[in-house]
């Protein structure tokens, strides 16, 4: 009998589950950039019905080829106050149907001779490089990386089974999955170890399906070790959740009990099926084929259970993750909507910034508006509210443009990078409006210092102005948020009619100079006010223009 090289062995595993998780990755990755308008639209479908939020976790949880990934993202939107625990809980949910699609991948090999490993992944990964290096494309590259993707899945998985192959005539290895499927315990521990340690419940389904096709595993430990793999899933949002609110840990401890729950129900049946009414059929070999059926089954059933105990399951995890939350300074609280975990999925991560930048841009308007109050009212309060409103903006144009970058570090297309680059000016755009809001914040103090008064005449066309340039603002901050280019181009009419009226203004306001109907001093206030709102309809033609140009 020919000696059997343990270290070949497990080398050769490790490189094949290797290969088989950053196949899963890029596959992931590219049909995330594939999909980026659909997880677009999947982000408005976010609503109170929790039956939609299941679904929607299907689908993201399909698309990114995690669980893991789509509940450390639903972590990071509650976390953000962008979903409620009731939202999040369906989400998971969902998830955990979502993620059965890699054992089906992984089971395709015993369906045909074609599809096998050995025969499909160099054919994959052959189209997917010449797709991915020779099309100008940016869309074929995309599903050139999702072929490549999984050929090198299918690759990994072919050199984890030949490893294993010689494994099959060993009584010892057969003896210990025989041992793991008389002990539910032990079964549902080894399923949670191998997955909390590798963060992948399908990667780890994979290698049990491996280790099924070289005739190792019986169905009582397939069972059991599929249950401790919904368990072991949990512990990537577990550690995400470190340093979230307590919202967002609530959330990680509903994907824990959903869970847990679910596992022990499920094995105590497993265990009475198997140890009293057949055991027989527990200690019969497990195909490939049937490990993707008893992983999908469980999942469904899972959520069909717990379904109509959703509200119960989020009170059970407020009473895990108990108090309240500390209370927040309202509008000068620093980014509100952005958080590292939803970097899981960019598509997402981009949407959120979004929302980011439009709460920006409210706050420079808000600021416009109490600026010109401040001037015509003699209103120091309102001033002293503006230079604090723009320590603000500033804050938040530092933390958006950080986050821009991380997210220009993860996978996204070439449309998303333009994307990101409009935003990156948008977000300019509006801290210089934010800026003039507190240069005429500046000439209101000076003007109240000195005593300076506007003529009737004079207060009209302030009003008339600031009301032109707070529009064409406030046009481009709803072109933003709808990314709307028909409000856009309403923008830029906006921004002519100013320009317009800045230079009949400044006509009629020299002339009641050299009239001599107007102080010096009051003049040169007045002339500046003009150019500040002037330069604020700019900035917002620029972010019209930029919306427009990504349309095109």
């Amino acid at each position: 009998m020919e000696e059997i090289n343990y270290l070949q062995i497990i080398l050769t595993f490790m490189g094949g589950l290797g290969l088989f998780l950053y196949g899963m990755n890029i596959m992931g990755e590219g049909l995330q950039k594939a999909a980026g308008n659909r997880l677009k639209k999947l982000l408005g479908v976010l609503t109170n019905n929790r039956f939609l939020g299941v679904l929607v976790g299907a689908a993201v949880a399909a698309i990114i080829q995690s669980s893991s990934a789509a509940t450390v993202m639903v972590v990071g939107f509650v976390n953000a106050e962008l979903m409620t625990l009731s939202q999040a809980i369906g989400v998971i949910m969902g998830a955990n149907v979502g993620t059965t699609i890699t054992a089906w991948i992984v089971a395709l090999g015993e369906w045909s001779k074609f599809l096998q490993p050995s025969t499909l992944a160099p054919i994959t990964i052959i189209i997917g490089v010449i797709m991915l290096f020779f099309s100008p494309k940016d869309k074929t590259r995309q599903y050139g990386g999702i072929l490549f993707g999984f050929g090198a899945l299918f690759l990994g998985l072919d050199m984890m089974g030949g490893a294993v192959q010689p494994l099959s005539t060993l009584p010892q290895f057969k003896t210990a999955f025989t041992q793991i499927g008389g002990n539910p315990i032990l079964g549902i521990l080894t399923g949670a170890v191998v997955t909390a340690i590798i963060q992948s419940s399908s990667a780890s389904v994979g290698i049990l399906q491996t280790l099924a096709a070289a005739s190792l595993v019986p169905w009582n430990a397939a069972v059991y070790i599929i249950m401790g793999q919904n368990i072991g899933t949990c512990i990537t949002a577990m550690l995400s959740a470190i340093g979230a609110t307590k919202n967002g840990k609530r959330a990680a401890a509903i994907h824990l009990l959903f869970n847990v729950i679910g596992s022990i129900v499920f094995a105590i049946v497993a265990a009475v099926y198997f140890m009293g009414i057949n055991v027989a059929a527990g200690n019969a070999l497990i195909t490939m084929t049937q490990i993707s059926i008893v992983h999908t089954v469980f999942n469904l059933l899972n959520t069909i259970m717990l379904f109509p105990f959703a509200d119960k399951i989020i009170v059970l995890a407020e009473k895990i993750v108990s108090g309240k939350e500390p209370e927040l300074e309202g509008e000068l609280e620093e980014l509100v909507h952005l958080d590292n975990r939803i970097l899981e999925t960019p598509t997402f991560a981009i949407q959120n910034v979004i929302k980011e930048i439009v709460r920006m841009g409210e706050l420079s308007s808000l600021n416009l508006k109490m600026a010109a109050e401040g001037l015509l009212e003699k209103d120091k309060e309102k001033l002293e509210e503006v230079y604090l409103r723009e320590k603000t903006i500033n804050e938040l144009q530092h933390g958006i443009n950080n986050y821009l970058v991380k997210i220009t570090n993860t996978p996204i297309s070439e449309q998303e990078h333009a994307m990101i680059t409009g935003l990156f000016h948008s977000v300019s755009d509006i801290e210089r409006v934010g800026d003039h809001a507190d240069n005429i914040a500046e000439l209101a103090e000076i003007g109240i210092d000195d005593g300076l008064e506007f003529s009737e005449v004079a207060n009209g066309e302030i009003q008339e102005i600031v009301a032109a340039a707070g529009k064409s603002f406030q046009l481009a901050i709803e072109a933003c948020a709808a990314n709307d280019a028909e409000i856009a181009r309403e923008v830029l009419e906006a921004e002519k009619l100013v320009n317009e009226m800045e230079k009949t203004l400044r006509a009629k306001h020299i002339k009641r100079l050299t009239e001599e109907k107007c102080s010096s001093i009051a003049g040169i206030t007045f002339l500046d006010l003009l150019s500040n709102l002037e330069r604020v309809s700019d900035h917002a033609a620029n972010i019209a223009h930029t919306i427009i140009e990504l349309e095109s």
